[in-house]
């Protein structure tokens, strides 16, 4: 990542831009993007933001720190954050709609389709740090006195899966989580069998207020790639995936790290060495 830094900056330094850009929106994933933002000193992090395409940026901006996140998004207006955004997952959406202003935020879910906006608000309405702050709403619901073939044949009909879709969820006619279906299950069983007969109903699903370290916890002990979250009447709300449990736990481990090292968890690197100091003195 050095060399990658370092072969940008001279990029950046001889003017050569248009081998910059190649780089930054081509040749680099968005997380490695995010991290040569971030080790880059404020006027040349700036000039990278700028040469990011914008269909990009969205997935940039999930991998910065809150500070340098909220930097750039309240540099742009409601229009190009949701071109920004208009790709990602509801709760990396919710992750950066919280760093706005109130009166900002509610210009964005105004602007957004009523399903999108009640699937957002739905998220922010839980703290950040809880199963429902971290949950998606996208999930793949089914009811339990569905044949296999039925259900294999509703799935067909989808264009895509939700990324890290392993299970299936089972609900009842109000939404109540019931169980879940494995893709393995549902691959080998008869097609004539009900889902009520071979879902695993030994699988409680995840409070929407737990905390995320439980949830992290929850996640590490028992192997899980996805598990269902659910509201306090138990009604099926959202899903978590292992992607979003292993960002609270780097999370964890850097804000560990920064507090060993006497600095604020979203203190930007290349904050004023003055305002930095105090702080490890205390």
């Amino acid at each position: 990542m050095k060399s990658r830094l370092k072969e940008l900056n001279d990029a950046l330094d001889s003017g050569a831009f248009i081998q910059a850009r190649h780089m930054l929106n081509h040749t680099l994933k968005p997380a490695h993007t995010a991290h040569l933002l971030e080790s880059s000193p404020p006027r040349e992090r700036e000039l990278l933001w700028n040469l990011v395409n914008p269909e990009l940026e969205g997935e940039v901006l999930q991998h910065l720190s809150d500070e340098i996140q909220a930097e750039f998004i309240n540099q742009m207006n409601t229009e190009e954050l949701l071109q920004a955004t208009e790709n990602l997952d509801t709760d990396h959406f919710a992750d950066i709609l919280q760093h706005l202003p109130k009166k900002v935020m509610q210009e964005v879910l105004n602007s957004l389709r009523q399903q999108d906006r009640e699937r957002l608000e739905q998220v922010l309405s839980y703290p950040e740090d809880t199963a429902g702050g971290l949950m998606n709403t996208d999930v793949v619901s089914i009811r339990p006195d569905l044949t296999i073939d039925a259900v294999l044949r509703y799935l067909r009909r989808h264009d895509t899966l939700p990324e890290m879709t392993d299970n299936l969820f089972v609900v009842s006619g109000k939404d109540r989580y019931m169980g879940l279906l494995p893709l393995t299950t549902l691959l080998v069983s008869n097609p004539s069998t009900l889902v009520l007969d071979v879902m695993d109903t030994e699988r409680e699903a995840i409070p929407a207020g737990l905390d995320e370290t439980d949830v992290a916890n929850l996640f590490e002990r028992n192997d899980w790639v996805s598990a269902p979250v659910v509201n306090l009447e138990g009604h099926l709300v959202g899903r978590i995936t292992i992607d979003d449990v292993v960002d609270v736990i780097r999370e964890e481990a850097d804000h560990s790290l920064m507090r060993m090292a006497g600095l604020d968890e979203d203190e930007d690197t290349f904050a004023p060495v003055r305002k930095t100091a105090s702080r490890r003195a205390e």
